[in-house]
């Protein structure tokens, strides 16, 4: 019986969803509690590879349980068995050949920048703080300015391992709630540090570092060196995945 999972984490505490050799990871744990569950090893695949450090709040996961169980009784016992920042917000019955990562039409991210002078004790983990005033028209502007299929060879970490650098952007927007201004981005797909470095390159517009087209002039570039370093992670939240 094939399953397909819908979670919420706080990747604070982790080095991200995927597996890794002596490292916490939320597919770790979620496989861990399949295993307590059926008593034998049980495998997970997620539909976006989040970094270390990086929230969801819509991430899709599949599994292939070695019996049938009632997805409902499913949500409930794992749960009952993952930490408190991990959460099953659904569970379901999936087709057998249902892959997360590959039937996905569009995933969709957010990044929420707080934009004040000092720090905040509860949002540390949660926003990247940027101090100095921000132009929320230039960065918009800015936004705009990825929407559309473009080669990201210069807003991807270097040695990545896609095939194209090629992606569709659907939707790019900023929005100002207070202090708190919070970008959401759609794709049909997103190369690693792509989101966080789209963001660097949108707050230097806001700063007045980057000028009106430039983000048009860095894609065409194809130059990484030519872009920012990334934006924390502590700002990304995968909030959704469409199929």
């Amino acid at each position: 019986m094939r399953v397909k999972l819908t979670l919420e984490y706080d990747g604070s505490a982790y080095a991200g969803w995927q597996l890794q050799a002596d490292q916490d990871s939320i597919q770790g744990r979620v496989e861990s509690a399949l295993s307590q569950i059926f008593g034998v090893a049980v495998r997970v695949g997620g539909a976006g590879r989040t970094d270390s450090g990086v929230h969801a709040r819509g991430q899709v996961a599949s599994a292939l349980l070695p019996r049938e169980f009632d997805p409902a009784d499913l949500k409930r016992a794992l749960n009952a068995l993952l930490p408190p920042d991990i959460a099953v917000l659904a569970a379901e019955a999936a087709p057998q050949d249902f892959d997360p990562r590959r039937n996905a039409r569009s995933r969709i991210y957010e990044y929420r920048v707080l934009n004040r002078e000092s720090r905040s004790a509860f949002e540390f983990h949660y926003a990247w703080l940027v101090r100095g005033p921000l132009d929320l028209k230039a960065m918009r502007a800015a936004a705009g300015e990825f929407a559309g299929e473009h080669d990201f060879t210069a807003f991807r970490t270097l040695g990545s391992a896609e095939k194209t650098s090629r992606r569709r952007v659907l939707a790019s927007d900023w929005q100002r709630a207070g202090e708190v201004l919070c970008y959401r981005v759609e794709a049909n797909s997103f190369l690693r540090h792509m989101v966080r470095t789209m963001v660097a390159a949108m707050v230097d517009a806001g700063h007045g570092k980057i000028a009106r087209g430039d983000i048009a002039a860095l894609l065409a570039s194809r130059d990484r060196a030519a872009a920012p370093a990334p934006a924390p992670a502590c700002g990304l939240y995968l909030m959704e995945v469409r199929y």
